[in-house]
């Protein structure tokens, strides 16, 4: 999740999103479309700025990105199409989404008042003052039910990441996973039987699933490389994840060697899907399939020196 690597400098771009830049560094964030039938990316936005993690809105019109703490709207052609109103909720990270139905949008974000953390609200998906959903931090969004009654989230609790759900309208959090080490990722199939996860549990980390009350965990891929985030194709057959080529323990950095993959969810085969390239945090943590599931988007970084 929001993982600190030594050999980068924290560099940061809003009070609650940090980029680890090395020193005399400045980020280009390029974002891409991946076409299933073509198996090929197609380069829409390249900026010199940082931004993460779209989303891709339930009608298709746009994609959602989250930069400086503020979400924006760009087209699938990658004109810019305005921010989205977040009231004062203005420290947005790279945790959001929408429900199923396309109504509601879910943000992770710090709060105005409190220096650091992140708590998961909601807003109707044209915007407007959101409302706070969780009261502990930190807690990451990153799935709800295909009915939208029930949100899945990443939260530290007592030192360990775990697991949670929660009522789409606030309530007490239900804790899905104990295991040591971290859980993250958390996000549900389509049809409501399965939520997806990534664990540490057994010292790699590989994706996971369990039934949607917690129960029946099982391990999912099984190599050596460090894969996050499964996000899962509308049709629910496959899942996009996210793998470091070198092993990151149970980080999840900016800056590294990254190839994103498809993974069959009956038989567990993975087959690459892009070549390696220069990525990580931002990249892909949050759904990003075109709802036809045609399409799916990822953001490329690249490092440019700063001119003294």
């Amino acid at each position: 999740m929001k993982k600190i690597t030594t050999l980068l400098l924290m560099f940061l771009v809003s009070q609650n999103i940090i980029a680890q830049i090395p020193a005399g560094k400045k980020v280009i964030s390029a974002l891409y479309v991946y076409s299933t039938k073509t198996g090929k990316s197609e380069l829409i936005l390249r900026e010199q700025r940082h931004f993460e993690a779209p989303n891709w809105s339930r009608d298709g019109k746009f994609l959602l990105i989250n930069s400086l703490g503020k979400l924006e709207k760009i087209s699938p052609t990658g004109e810019k199409l305005g921010m989205l109103n977040t009231g004062t909720i203005q420290k947005a990270n790279n945790d959001h989404g929408y429900s199923f139905d396309g109504k509601t949008l879910f943000i992770s974000s710090g709060k105005p008042d409190v220096k650091g953390g992140s708590y998961v609200y909601k807003v109707g998906s044209e915007g407007g003052e959101p409302t706070l959903l969780t009261e502990k931090t930190p807690s990451y969004w990153h799935g709800v039910s295909p009915d939208g009654s029930r949100f899945v989230y990443c939260a530290s609790r007592n030192d360990n990441f775990d697991i949670y759900a929660m009522d789409s309208n606030g309530g007490p959090e239900i804790r899905l996973t104990d295991a040591p080490g971290l859980d993250d990722g958390p996000e549900y199939s389509p049809d409501g039987k399965y939520i997806y996860m990534n664990s540490f549990r057994m010292g790699k980390m590989q994706i996971w699933r369990m039934s949607a009350d917690g129960s029946n965990q099982e391990q999912m891929t099984f190599d050596d490389y460090s894969t996050w985030f499964a996000h899962i194709s509308p049709n629910g057959k496959v899942a996009t994840v996210i793998s470091y080529v070198k092993d990151q323990a149970d980080k999840h950095p900016f800056g590294h060697q990254v190839k994103l993959r498809l993974l069959d969810l009956k038989t567990k085969k993975l087959t690459d899907l892009t070549e390696e390239f220069y990525g990580g945090q931002g990249t892909i943590n949050v759904p990003s399939w075109s709802p036809d599931g045609k399409k799916f988007a990822y953001v490329r970084y690249e490092l440019e020196d700063i001119t003294p």
